[in-house]
C-alpha cells in the first residue's frame, strides 16, 4: 500500500504540522523545520522535539521529512551567498536531526553568472563541507529533481548522478523525485511506454534506489516548458495516468509520497482531503 502525505504548516508548532496531517488522513508528513523565507532560525527546544515526538506517536504519522530554505544556493559562483548557504544548511540538517526526521529535501541550486558545470562542482564541494561540518548528524540530504527555471540544475537526470558521484560520502545523499518537476523538464510520464523510460533513464543514471521521497504535484504548465507551477492532482497537464503507474510501481511502495499542491479548500473540503482521496482511487486492489 501506498504511503501518502503532504507538506503541512508548522504555524503554532512543529507538532501542528503532525496534527494537521492527521486531521486530512495522510500518512506521512514533510515540513519546514523554521520560516523557508528567512535566514535565521530560532533554536528548537527539548519541550518543542518531545511534543513533535509524541505527535507522531500518538497519530501514527511515519516518515517526517523536512524541507530547506528557499533562499540557500549551493551552486552560487558568490562566494558570500556560498559560504551562508553552506552554513544555513548545516543548521537544517542539525535541526532535522533533532526533531528526528531522518531527510531534508534540497534544490541542488542555481549557476547564475557561471555554468552548469562548474554549478555542479560547486554544489558537490558545497555539500563535502556540509558533510564535513556534521559528521555524527543522522539526517542526510535528498536532492531534488527541479523544472530547470532560470539556471537551477537538478532537471536532468545526469546533473543529480554527478553531483552524488563527485561528493565524498555518496551515502549521505539521496533523491526526491518531484512529478511536475520531472515533468515540466521534459521527461514522458503519460503512457506506460513514456514512464517506463523515464525510469530506465532514472535507473541508469542515479538509480532507481536512490529515490527516498517523492512529491506528487501536477503541472500548470506543458511538458518541457522548465516551468515550476504545481496543479491539483488530475487538474493539471499531467493528468491522472502518471500518478497510477508510480502508485501501482512495486519499487516504490514504500517509498513515502508528498503533495505540494495549492492549499484551501473546495466545496469546503481541503484540498488536501481532496487531492489524496483521488490517489487512493487509483491503487489497484491486488
Amino acid at each position: 500500500m501506498a504511503i501518502l502525505g503532504a507538506h503541512m504548516s508548522i504555524s503554532g508548532g512543529h507538532f501542528r504540522s503532525v496534527e494537521i496531517a492527521k486531521e486530512c488522513g495522510c500518512d506521512c508528513v514533510q515540513l519546514f523545520t523554521k520560516n523557508n523565507n528567512q535566514w535565521n532560525a530560532r533554536e528548537i527546544t527539548a519541550e518543542e522535539v518531545a511534543r513533535f515526538s509524541d505527535s507522531l506517536k500518538e497519530h501514527g504519522i511515519k516518515h517526517p521529512i523536512a524541507h530547506d530554505s528557499y533562499l540557500i544556493n549551493l551552486g552560487s559562483p558568490d562566494d558570500v551567498l556560498w559560504k551562508k548557504s553552506i552554513d544555513a544548511f548545516v543548521v537544517e540538517l542539525r535541526r532535522a536531526a533533532q526533531l528526528g526526521i531522518p531527510f531534508v529535501v534540497a534544490h541542488p541550486g542555481a549557476y547564475t553568472t557561471s555554468s552548469e558545470e562548474l554549478g555542479l562542482k560547486r554544489i558537490a564541494k558545497g555539500l563535502d563541507e556540509v558533510h564535513r561540518q556534521t559528521r555524527g548528524v543522522e539526517s542526510c540530504c535528498l536532492l531534488e529533481t527541479t523544472a530547470g527555471q532560470g539556471s537551477n540544475l537538478g532537471w536532468r537526470f545526469e546533473h543529480l548522478a554527478a553531483i552524488i558521484d563527485k561528493v565524498k560520502d555518496p551515502e549521505r545523499l539521496g533523491v526526491c523525485f518531484d512529478t511536475c518537476h520531472v515533468f515540466a523538464a521534459g521527461y514522458g510520464l503519460q503512457t506506460a511506454e513514456e514512464y517506463k523510460q523515464t525510469m530506465r533513464e532514472l535507473d541508469q543514471t542515479v538509480g532507481v534506489k536512490q529515490v527516498k521521497a517523492f512529491h506528487f504535484n501536477d503541472s500548470k504548465r506543458e511538458r518541457g516548458s522548465r516551468v515550476d507551477r504545481h496543479e491539483h492532482i488530475g487538474e493539471g497537464h499531467l493528468g491522472l495516468e502518471p500518478f497510477r503507474f508510480l502508485l501501482n510501481d512495486r519499487r516504490f511502495a514504500k517509498v513515502p509520497m508528498y503533495l505540494e499542491t495549492p492549499k484551501g479548500e473546495t466545496k469546503g473540503v481541503p484540498w488536501d482531503v481532496t487531492n489524496l482521496k483521488k490517489l487512493r482511487g487509483l491503487i489497484a486492489k491486488r
